[in-house]
């Protein structure tokens, strides 16, 4: 037992320990209470000159005089000796122990710690040696793996490896030094220790359970009078101390630890503080290894005396050191969380009585019953047009959401529900335009050329102005690219007074894009269509459906199919959205749909639509837009004003023919805004280098000014001068000298006033800018765009022997390809065609049947001309990089082999297309208008169509079909004659 005699030497030498530890009250901590053994046990003793005693309850007091001191009575001692609970036999009469393997932490003497044990042989001798009033047992921490780190390690990793451990290899991965521990209580697998004292393994009896020999380790003994171990325990006490005041758990352990192991001593402080620190099992494992309690000693440096501890209560020192700074960083993060929480309940309290004090008044009401309102007010002006079920289920919806509690989930699913109910244009429809002809200004403003879509408008307003009101309709738009799909449903919307809404569907792959989510999902929304809706306000918008023919297909479903209800003027007056779960009316709804390719829309979408082909413009058509339109909006949009710049109509064609030779307009709007972005350059560039020069010029009139006015000043001087000699000389009559002076004065008053007024008008007038307009014409146009990207499509001015012109369509528009044929070998019964130019599987089948029809047809018109049957031919499509497919080239394939076979030249600047049967029959094919076009922009005059197509030709408009030479025929005998007849006539 540690016992302090007195405190007056310490006093000296440490005033602030030795006062902190007198303070106190009967309310003190429990620490206070126990620490306070340390000073008073045992009083300062006049008697011992000054000195301090300590001693413990296994070893002789020392006096100063280096003999034991008696104790004062036997009672203390035998009180602190039974704080342990008495077992028979004695705790240092066991020398063979049952091994228990500690995985996270050292047990010290003194300290509880429950364990569990999974080995049922190692419970079992537990629980027999109980039994045998024996219940002790060696706890030892189990060593880390080598290479590891102890903070790293996990337990569940450590107590897996402790399971597989037995016998002598357990053994070795135990630490030697460890606690002889007392089992208080066997529970199940847990068991509870109450460690007693140092232990140290000294060789292994038995391996399962694993049981081993051991020696009871001792404290080296140390001198309790020394100023340095004094130091060190109280600045231990005073660091346990600060530490216990914010941590209410290690008040429990003092109260624990007292209660068995009695008053404290210098090992026992040290153990103390060693046990209940956080520090980890191998700085722990060392205190416990530590039997040196304090070993003090001082070394003198100069004139100051430094102190130096090691061993058990310096380590121990370290650790509380260290857990002190952790709970001053705990207690200042507990701190900052407590300020912010206590400010927001604060503010929470505030808002909350506010809340209460606004409802009293009557100038709030609660968020259920302002959300209630905000919904009925909103629903209030479309009232009386709302369909009864729609209304039904909004009351409904208002009814549940004031029985559900504001914080629950349900309570915002319903609140976003009726946002999106009562938000559609239920019944509202915007006033539609049913003048014809306004209509018809408006199209022709934004549009030129698209006849047949204007048409239409014009007769879906017609009809609307007939019957009173309009009903939805589904208009699919399809042409190449840029030629104004989307940019007319915006027209159309205009020219009906209706809004407009666009959205694409190029690449869409989820049904509920269209359909709407179910509203059980999270995040949950409706269709395209109800967003529509509630977007632009009213029931009978334009809607726009882009692309619809690159609709996508995945996993959450087909859009297409989903489409089928929204675009059926059958189906789409009871639409039925997924997230409002209610019918919608969309039998008002324009519907425009765009696409570049009728074929790859299914075919049950495709017939619920009225298709209108836009097809491309021709080179007139482009130059109408190219002037009224695209130039000057581009030119606006630059910034340049029409003045300074002249663009000229050669320069347009070239544009057009030479880099914009697609079916559309968007290339060509392109490099029109490539031409003015250069000018606005070079009108800036032209600009920054006029102002230098024209603050020269302003510089030279001042200076001018400023001369003229010394010029003045220098007249007067002189002026004056001679009219004071005059006067001296020759005296004159008053009247005529105040004339002259008179005169004199209002010629200078003249002369100053005009050189003032010279001076302002200089300052006042702004520098010239001297601009030269930009004139853009066809040989500096490549300044502007660069070279040519096309060429001229007509390779040949005069095709030659084998070769024939034909027809084709693009995505593009139309243009006009080659048909060329070669004679490769000539031989008896070498007969064979060869094809090249990158076919597709039809055209290569074309070209067989053409072979054929070929051979057929000569056998008729020459039948002793062997030239099919004795040559091999080698047929080639230019150009080679670009894919070609399609059955319309067989005739152009049949003229081009008969003109080799016969060595005749077809006629100069004909085309023709068309498919051929076996039997020289000839099929209708697509794209007229597109060809037709081609065709002219190639300078073509004669153009081969078959007869089927002559209705799809009467539609096109006159400026496409003037100066054209065109024939429809039925058989390719009617070809053979338009193709060769040059020739019967040139040898007649």
């Amino acid at each position: 037992m540690l016992k302090l005699i007195s405190s007056t030497g310490l006093h000296r030498r440490f005033p602030n320990i030795t006062s902190s530890i007198r303070q106190g009250s009967p309310s003190r901590t429990p620490l206070l209470r126990v620490l306070s053994q340390l000073r008073g046990v045992n009083r300062w003793n006049p008697d011992s000159c000054g000195r301090a005693f300590f001693c413990s309850d296994s070893e002789p007091v020392v006096g100063a005089d280096g003999k034991p001191v008696e104790a004062a009575t036997d009672d203390a001692e035998c009180k602190a000796s039974s704080a342990i609970v008495p077992t028979s036999p004695r705790p240092e009469d066991c020398l063979t122990v049952l091994a228990l393997p500690l995985p996270h932490r050292p047990l010290f003497p003194g300290f509880y710690m429950p364990i569990y044990v999974k080995d049922p042989k190692l419970l079992a001798a537990l629980a027999e040696s109980r039994k045998r009033q024996a219940p002790y047992a060696g706890a030892f921490l189990l060593k880390d793996e080598p290479g590891t780190e102890p903070s790293l390690s996990s337990g569940s990793e450590t107590e897996k490896n402790l399971y597989d451990l037995k016998g002598k290899e357990l053994l070795n991965c135990l630490h030697d030094v460890g606690t002889l521990a007392q089992i208080t209580s066997i529970q199940g697998d847990q068991v509870v220790l109450l460690g007693h004292r140092r232990l140290r393994i000294s060789e292994m009896v038995s391996e399962e359970p694993l049981t081993v020999k051991v020696d009871h380790l001792k404290d080296k003994p140390y001198d309790k009078d020394d100023d340095v171990i004094k130091a060190t325990s109280f600045e231990v006490i005073s660091t346990l101390r600060d530490v216990l005041k914010t941590s209410s758990l290690w008040r429990d352990h003092v109260q624990q630890y007292t209660q068995h192991i009695g008053e404290f001593n210098f090992p026992r402080l040290a153990d103390f503080g060693a046990a209940i620190s956080g520090a980890n099992k191998l700085q722990c494992q060392k205190v416990l290894e530590e039997l040196d309690v304090c070993c003090g000693y001082a070394m003198k440096f100069g004139d100051k005396l430094q102190y130096f501890v090691y061993k058990r209560l310096q380590l121990t020192l370290e650790l509380v050191k260290k857990e002190m700074e952790i709970s001053k960083i705990q207690e200042s993060i507990a701190k900052a969380i407590e300020e912010k929480i206590s400010g927001e309940q604060r503010r929470y309290l505030l808002n909350e009585q506010l809340k209460a004090i606004k409802k009293e008044l009557g100038l709030e009401t609660d968020d259920k019953t302002a959300l209630s309102a905000k919904f009925r007010e909103r629903l209030e002006p479309k009232k009386e047009k709302c369909p009864p079920h729609v209304l039904q289920v909004i009351e409904e919806e208002l009814t549940k959401m004031q029985l559900l509690e504001a914080s629950s989930s349900e309570f915002n699913v319903t609140r976003n529900y009726l946002d999106w109910l009562t938000a559609l244009p239920w019944g509202n429809y915007s006033d539609e335009n049913f003048d014809v002809m306004q209509a018809q200004q408006i199209l022709d403003e934004d549009h030129y050329g698209l006849t047949d879509v204007k048409e239409r408008i014009l007769e879906f307003i017609a009809v609307g102005k007939l019957r009173g009101t309009s009903q939805g309709k589904i208009i699919c738009l399809s042409g190449p690219p840029g030629v104004g799909k989307t940019s007319i449903g915006r027209s159309i919307a205009r020219a009906l007074n209706r809004k407009f809404f666009r959205f694409s569907v190029g690449g869409l792959a989820d049904v509920a894009e269209i359909k709407g989510h179910r509203r059980t999902y999270i995040g949950a929304m409706p269709g395209k269509m109800v967003q529509c809706l509630k977007n632009v306000g009213t029931a009978n918008p334009l809607v726009l459906i882009d692309e619809i023919d690159k609709l996508g297909r995945g996993h959450a479903g087909d859009p297409a199919s989903a489409l089928l209800e929204l675009l059926d003027p059958e189906q789409n007056a009871n639409f039925l959205d997924h997230y409002l779960d209610v019918p919608i009316d969309l039998s008002k709804v324009l519907f425009v749909c765009t696409a570049n390719v009728v074929e790859m829309i299914p075919n049950p979408l495709l017939d619920r639509m009225e298709v209108i082909a836009v097809a491309g413009y021709i080179t007139d058509e482009k130059m109408h837009i190219a002037r009224d339109y695209l130039e000057k909006n581009t030119r606006e949009a630059c910034g340049i004003k029409p003045e300074q710049v002249e663009l000229t109509d050669a320069a347009l064609l070239a544009l057009i023919e030479n880099y914009c030779r697609e079916a559309g307009v968007r290339n060509l709007q392109k490099q029109i805004e490539k031409i003015y972005r250069k000018i606005a350059l070079q009108l800036v560039r032209q600009g920054a280098s006029s102002e230098p020069a024209a603050a020269e010029v302003n510089e030279v009139k001042a200076e001018e000014v400023q001369e003229s006015k010394e010029t003045l000043v220098v007249e007067e001087t002189q002026s004056e001068a001679e009219s004071g000699e005059d006067s001296s000389h020759k005296p004159a009559p008053e009247t005529s000298a105040a004339i002259d002076a008179s005169q004199k004065g209002q010629d200078g008053a003249d002369s100053k006033e005009t050189v003032e007024t010279e001076a302002e008008e200089i300052q006042e007038i702004e520098p010239p800018k001297i601009i030269e307009k930009v004139l853009v014409d066809s040989p500096n146009l490549s300044d502007y765009v660069g070279k040519p990207v096309f060429h001229a499509e007509r390779i040949y001015e005069q095709t030659p022997v084998g070769v024939v012109m034909g027809l084709a369509w693009t995505a593009m528009g139309g243009s006009t390809l080659y048909i060329e044929t070669s004679q490769i070998e000539q031989a008896e019964g070498k007969g064979a065609l060869q094809l090249t130019g990158q076919l597709g599987d039809v055209m290569k089948e074309s070209a067989q049947i053409a072979h054929t029809v070929a051979r057929a047809i000569l056998a008729e018109k020459e039948p002793d001309n062997p030239f099919f049957a004795d040559s091999k031919l080698h047929l080639h499509v230019p150009a080679g990089s670009t894919p070609k497919d399609g059955p319309s080239a067989g005739c152009t394939m049949i003229t081009s082999l008969l003109s080799l076979a016969t060595n005749k030249q077809v006629k100069k600047d004909l085309a023709m297309t068309g498919e051929v049967t076996l039997t020289a029959k000839i099929l209708p094919i697509g794209g007229v208008k597109e060809k037709t076009i081609a065709a002219r922009r190639s300078g073509v005059k004669t153009i081969i169509f078959p007869s089927a197509n002559r209705r799809d030709f009467d539609e096109l408009a006159e400026n496409v079909k003037q100066g054209l030479d065109v024939h429809f025929v039925d058989d390719y005998s009617q070809i053979f004659d338009l193709a060769f007849d040059h020739h019967q006539q040139t040898q007649q």
